[in-house]
């Protein structure tokens, strides 16, 4: 008994390390993790346009059955889906408590995203929930793109990493939207009481002039209010570019490293001299996976290939000895 509980033990957990595999492919290379990742990614893109489509009256009137059926299976799918990679997820750190693991798992960005696509499903079971409201929650099932796009996972990066800028500079937005506010308001508030009546009203002006927006259905028509919302306006502009600026300098930070991770994984296959076809399509997967250009991973190769060659040239084949030491100054 003890036997067969054991065996039943080890074919779970190969089970579990296969839907891992196939699931989070953390190689890169499994084809059945190639075709799972490619039919999930064309039902989420059927969801955003069955969605879409929904709003429209007579579409959804004339093919209700067809959305019902798509979002019936979808949110099986999804469910299933979820339930398999909260299960699998041990395999991350097979040494942690299964039960560790897996909270940790679900309270991560990905896994609350896999859950905010099937959860409107099941809440409309338990409470009314107005129909509009429930195709927008349904809409956001499009984050879920985010586990297959190398560009978004990369701009998640940026957010995480530059947390602390983003969070300075939205203090300093909030600190200049209080001060042109009550600005606003001592210069307006007898000529425009109904704008500018109080601190609050006056904040929707500030807001769409610090933000260089502008609409125009607010603004000063006295003299000083009018130097004062240009002052802020200027303000503005440079406001609008700081997180502008701190996200492209994380972009350009990001691309820096994975080209330094590829040009890494192109050095240690290069320590034999040649790329063999294993290794190529190693780095042509883990190239995809970075979201690099073929183009780019080619001027990095031939970067490498010739530090490499020029690195030869000025060392002694037979000793080893550098061979610089022995030219002449001119």
């Amino acid at each position: 008994m003890h036997e067969a509980i054991l065996i039943n033990g080890l074919k779970d957990m190969q089970m579990r390390k296969t839907l891992y595999r196939i699931l989070e492919r953390p190689h890169h290379t499994d084809q059945a993790g190639r075709i799972v990742d490619l039919v999930l990614i064309v039902l989420i893109t059927i969801n955003v346009i069955s969605v879409t489509l929904e709003t429209v009256d007579w579409i959804y009137a004339d093919y209700k059955q067809l959305f019902d059926f798509i979002e019936i299976v979808s949110v099986a799918v999804f469910s299933i889906e979820y339930l398999l990679r909260v299960w699998s997820c041990v395999e991350i750190d097979p040494e942690q408590p299964a039960l560790v693991q897996r909270l940790r798992y679900m309270t991560s960005l990905m896994a609350l995203t896999d859950l905010l696509a099937i959860a409107p499903f099941y809440l409309s079971f338990f409470f009314a929930i107005d129909l509009r409201f429930l195709r927008v929650l349904r809409l956001l099932r499009i984050f879920k793109l985010t586990r297959y796009s190398s560009a978004m996972t990369m701009l998640l990066d940026v957010f995480r990493e530059e947390a602390n800028a983003f969070f300075a500079g939205t203090f300093i937005l909030f600190v200049l939207l209080v001060l042109a506010a009550s600005g606003a308001y001592l210069v307006e508030q007898d000529v425009q009481p109904e704008k500018f009546g109080s601190i609050p009203d006056a904040m929707w002006w500030a807001i769409s002039t610090l933000t260089t927006l502008g609409y125009g259905d607010v603004t000063p028509i006295t003299p000083l209010g009018k130097l004062f919302g240009a002052c802020v306006a200027v303000t503005g502009i440079g406001m609008a570019a700081l997180p502008a600026g701190i996200l492209a300098s994380g972009l350009a930070d990001q691309l820096r490293r994975k080209r330094e991770a590829l040009a890494a994984q192109y050095r240690a296959a290069l320590e034999d001299g040649v790329i063999d076809a294993d290794e190529a399509h190693e780095l042509e997967e883990y190239r995809k996976n970075l979201g690099l250009s073929k183009l780019l991973a080619t001027e990095i190769l031939q970067d490498l290939k010739q530090n490499a060659s020029s690195h030869k040239l000025s060392y002694c084949p037979n000793c080893g000895e550098d061979l610089a030491r022995y030219h002449l100054p001119k």
